[in-house]
């Protein structure tokens, strides 16, 4: 099949997604308010609760919960065959995505921002709320420690990304600057920032940084693995307007315009898909598609790390509930479309089937280092610009991609470690907070040698835990319609797929780590699945009992009630 008839088909269902489906969402399931005051405004205190225009919210929502993840995992799952991926990511984004992350940052609005972690306590009660944030905290620290170490190989496979990576940075805080404290107008900083990004990347093409084999007794990679986690911590304790927000916003808008410049090579170049649709010899070892390509290709089809992200630090930044639809669904589309980019990319970025087997040689092959070969090919040819700065290009974007998630991951473990600590009565703050994050997650990296590979140690269980945690979410979310008397199929329908999926993946998986004696990742795989099950079940009670009880209605719901019985 040509590359062109399946990149304007997904564009097009996700496109309609937003202008149709999510609009339903807001009217009739979640019904946003525009007048209700949002924790951004009631709670402002200028560090965690800051009112912001929506399409920097957007930038910095899209940019945090869009990582390595939505290229990785598609660009693992096509060794099944495109047409699989292709089937999950779109529907996936459309019908389940944006349930879930429109719905997380909807409920965490209407409860004063808090995480879902809180909620849980609230709406299912103390034992689910505790299992909930175990499974959070492993989820997050998988994020951290993993992009750590994908971000630092790239680096170091890519030395060209190096300038514009950390460059980014130096344009982020100018941005925040520009924006906050002398009132730019926010499209000439907007034009300004990305012609600023893509000059560094121009120069990071002609300049590339290669670190010595060993700095200060640590590997190229080790090293980069230390400078990230040290800047995730330094960001992560500033005010979200100074680095945080810029630095998402004005990376999202570079990132969309490299989507553009992928899709628009796609358009120009239009490659035919060498891989198979549904790929019928798969090698030897591969696992079977179901369920594995539903928890494989998280991020990008539907990700629990999406409302960690939702009730974490977007709620907190809402200005007006109504731009929930733009930031929570329009957020999820942005990352299907990266997605099915990555799908695009290493299905129809080589020359032949054979050149395509050669690299899908086992499960696990392919991931980052196939989405940039065979994008950057894809561009080349498209668009005539030269395979290193195309190959530049994609590198940097999911560099940058990682690396907004990472800044967002070691702030959002930061809540949770401080919420933990608060249950047991303990007053953390975030500074000594953010110093456990950090000794946690490079205590795993580095925990299994100096060159940082302890990171990748329980990457396989990301995907099933992700999708088991938003699974649980979407439980979360089910309560609160079903304790107000709206509607709840949009969600219970999602919710129990991804609960049986994700189940059935962790004991799939619990068979093949005992299988190769992989003790830690057994353990862990038990922990999570006993949590799991115990929260399902305290949630299918909290369901029952909403149901049973007549509706609450929010403040803005009653007044209007009271006007209608007055009128």
């Amino acid at each position: 099949m040509n590359s062109v008839v399946l990149a304007l088909t997904g564009v097009a269902m996700m496109i309609l997604g937003y202008f149709l489906y999510s609009r339903f969402l807001g009217r009739r399931i979640y019904k946003l308010q525009e007048s209700f005051v949002t924790p951004a405004h009631e709670l402002s205190d200028g560090v965690d609760y800051v009112p912001t225009n929506k399409f920097v919210l957007w930038g910095h929502h899209f940019t945090s919960v869009a990582g390595a993840a939505p290229i990785v995992g598609p660009a693992i799952a096509v060794i099944w065959g495109w047409l699989p991926a292709f089937l999950w990511v779109t529907i996936g984004t459309v019908f389940f995505a944006g349930a879930h992350d429109l719905g997380a940052l909807w409920a965490s609005a209407r409860h004063k921002g808090k995480s879902i972690g809180s909620l849980s306590g609230e709406y299912i009660g103390p034992r689910g709320r505790n299992l909930f944030l175990v499974i959070i905290f492993l989820v997050l620290l998988m994020v951290n420690a993993a992009f750590a170490v994908v971000i630092s190989g790239l680096l170091t496979s890519t030395p060209t990304a190096v300038i514009p990576t950390w460059g980014a940075i130096v344009v982020a805080l100018l941005i925040g600057q520009a924006i906050y404290r002398y009132k730019w107008n926010l499209a000439v900083v907007s034009v300004v920032g990305v012609v600023a990004l893509y000059a560094l990347i121009l120069i990071g093409d002609q300049v590339p940084v290669v670190l010595p084999e060993t700095i200060l007794g640590l590997s190229a990679t080790s090293f980069w693995i230390v400078v990230l986690f040290l800047y995730a911590g330094v960001a992560s304790v500033l005010p979200v307007w100074m680095l945080l927000q810029p630095r998402d916003y004005i990376n999202g808008l570079q990132l969309f315009i490299a989507l553009g410049i992928l899709y628009g090579a796609i358009l120009i170049s239009a490659p035919t898909l060498v891989a198979p649709a549904f790929n019928e010899a798969v090698p030897e070892g591969t696992p079977s598609l179901i369920p594995l390509l539903f928890v494989t290709i998280a991020c990008g089809a539907i990700s629990g790390f999406h409302g960690i992200v939702s009730s974490g630090t977007s709620s907190k930044q809402l200005n007006k509930e109504t731009d929930a639809r733009f930031v929570g669904y329009f957020g999820a589309v942005g990352e299907g479309l990266l997605a099915l980019g990555a799908i695009i990319a290493t299905t129809a970025g080589f020359r032949t089937v054979a050149e395509w087997e050669q690299v899908y040689s086992a499960f696990g092959q392919g991931g980052v280092g196939a989405f940039v070969e065979g994008g950057g090919a894809i561009v080349n040819s498209g668009l005539g610009i030269p395979a290193g700065l195309s190959a530049t290009i994609l590198a940097t974007m999911a560099v940058l991609f990682a690396a907004t998630t990472m800044d967002t991951g070691i702030r959002l473990q930061r809540f949770v470690v401080q919420e933990a600590a608060s249950i047991m009565g303990v007053h953390i703050n975030k500074l000594l907070a953010t110093v456990i994050v950090l000794a946690i997650a490079m205590g795993l990296t580095f925990g299994a040698g100096a060159d940082g590979a302890g990171g990748m140690l329980i990457w396989p269980l990301f995907g099933t835990t992700n999708q088991l945690l938003a699974g649980l979410t979407l439980s979360m979310i089910a309560v609160i319609l079903l304790r107000k008397g709206r509607p709840v199929t949009p969600v219970l329908v999602p919710l129990l797929f991804l609960l049986t999926m994700s189940v059935y993946a962790l004991i799939v998986q619990m068979g093949q780590f005992y299988a190769a004696e992989n003790w830690l990742l057994l353990v862990l795989d038990v922990i999570i699945l006993v949590a799991a099950v115990w929260v399902i079940f305290e949630s299918a009670i909290a369901m029952s009992q909403a149901k049973k009880n007549p509706p609450e209605l929010e403040d803005d719901e009653r007044e209007r009630a009271s006007t209608r019985t007055r009128s």
